[in-house]
């Protein structure tokens, strides 16, 4: 099956609205990448699965309610937040990088989508402002570091399943870099959710800020 049709499997009530806009991402990053590298030539051949499919492990985890307000850290080229923004067309999500040619793209793909429900802006997540329900990223740095750039980020008060906080993609072996953090974590198997391959070793860490 192509990756739309693997997308409405593992995703049985999505719109045609969603699964059209699904539709259209490959062939929005092929172009895309033709003029900014975002995505190694290699991975564009397992797009759907690497990129689309890795980032939408995250709406296994949680269905974030309407109004929730996300925020993607290091998005490069858009994931996890321009997927999971598809998915959840009733939250507000603010993709961020120190690149300016990756936002660039974020930005290409928001528009291309009329995603009006996604704010692309270049800057340091150290910059930011706003508080945030939730923070996604996918292993843009060790998670120690990473919890330092955003530990102040977050809103106090939760409205959704999980408590508000961290959710970070991460494959291979990480369980050094949680021990500073015993008892705030929440580890979830990928391959719990999807079957393939190459979700073997990939894993969605919730960490409480």
């Amino acid at each position: 099956m192509d990756f739309v049709q693997l997308i409405q499997f593992y995703f049985p009530d999505l719109t045609t609205e969603q699964l059209d806009k699904f539709a259209q991402l490959e062939e929005l990053y092929r172009e895309w990448n033709k003029k900014i590298n975002v995505i190694s030539r290699k991975d564009m051949d397992s797009f759907g699965v690497h990129h689309v499919l890795h980032s939408l492990a995250i709406a296994k985890v949680i269905r974030f309610v309407p109004d929730t307000h996300i925020m993607d850290v290091g998005t490069g080229g858009g994931f996890p937040g321009i997927p999971l923004a598809i998915m959840f067309p009733e939250c507000h999500f603010l993709l961020v990088d120190s690149i300016g040619k990756k936002i660039k793209v974020v930005e290409g793909v928001k528009n291309a989508l009329d995603l009006q429900n996604v704010t692309a802006r270049q800057t340091r997540v150290e910059a930011v402002k706003e508080k945030q329900d939730f923070i996604v990223s996918r292993a843009v740095t060790a998670f120690p570091a990473f919890v330092s750039w955003v530990k102040d980020k977050t809103l106090k008060t939760s409205y959704n399943s999980l408590p508000n906080g961290v959710l970070y993609l991460k494959g291979g072996d990480f369980e050094e870099e949680l021990k500073p953090f015993a008892g705030r974590t929440t580890v979830y198997n990928i391959p719990d959710f999807f079957q393939e391959d190459f979700f073997e070793t990939k894993k969605i860490i919730h960490f409480v800020l």
